[in-house]
């Protein structure tokens, strides 16, 4: 299992009790695998830290606004490209597919393009397809650290740390315009998100877990 991929995807989930009671895990475990940059595990750390101290109440609020309000930072990724279209129902029908095919269960009320469920999968997926599927939708993770970046979000540091995974250029935080000068859905308009290559099914179960994601956000409102 690949810790990194499983603890950055924990630190996505909604900040509730048992997520707050594994932050110093999730931030020991990033730095003793050594799979990032001293520079990038440092402010994975700087969120944990933050929200670790934070009141809890401003924490999930803060959550909330961040990621469950707007199209441009939701972690349901083909939202980002699809919309609600119905071509984002086919696209979840496929990722659920590959899912089952390696024997990952999603819980019941979690959307398959959901950045944390993604992310534990990989964990669980050999480094070079976890690495080959973050490419693929690397201009998506880029957009939203960006966008978190450029208004002084500590999540950034997620999404600094998945483009750096995948061999990708990291953010530009400067980049990033007013919401209302350029929609972030736009500039991905043409682009389409197609994961990672046919692999051959594994079964994903065991392993300890971090803390239960539970529902996605957006099961939350």
């Amino acid at each position: 299992m690949n810790v990194t991929l499983k603890a950055l995807g924990a630190l996505l989930t909604y900040p509730g009790p048992a997520l707050r009671e594994a932050l110093a895990e999730i931030a020991a475990v990033v730095e003793a695998d050594g799979l990032l940059a001293r520079k990038t595990r440092a402010a994975v750390r700087e969120l944990a830290d933050e929200l670790a101290a934070g009141d809890a109440l401003e924490t999930e609020e803060r959550y909330v606004g961040t990621f469950d309000r707007g199209r441009r930072t939701s972690l349901h990724l083909f939202e980002h490209v699809h919309g609600d279209s119905r071509d984002r129902g086919q696209a979840m029908v496929d990722l659920a597919a590959v899912y089952e095919r390696a024997g990952f269960r999603l819980a019941a009320n979690e959307l398959p393009d959901f950045l944390p469920a993604v992310l534990e999968y990989l964990s669980y997926r050999p480094l070079a397809e976890a690495r080959e599927m973050l490419a693929d939708c690397a201009h998506i993770l880029r957009a939203i650290g960006e966008t978190l970046a450029s208004g002084g979000s500590r999540y950034a540091a997620v999404f600094a740390a998945l483009l750096e995974i995948a061999g990708e250029p990291g953010l530009r935080p400067g980049s990033v315009p007013p919401a209302e000068e350029r929609p972030l859905d736009e500039e991905w308009a043409e682009e389409p998100v197609v994961f990672g290559p046919g692999a051959a099914p594994t079964a994903c179960g065991g392993g300890a877990s971090f803390v239960s994601r539970g529902p996605a956000p957006g099961a939350r409102r």
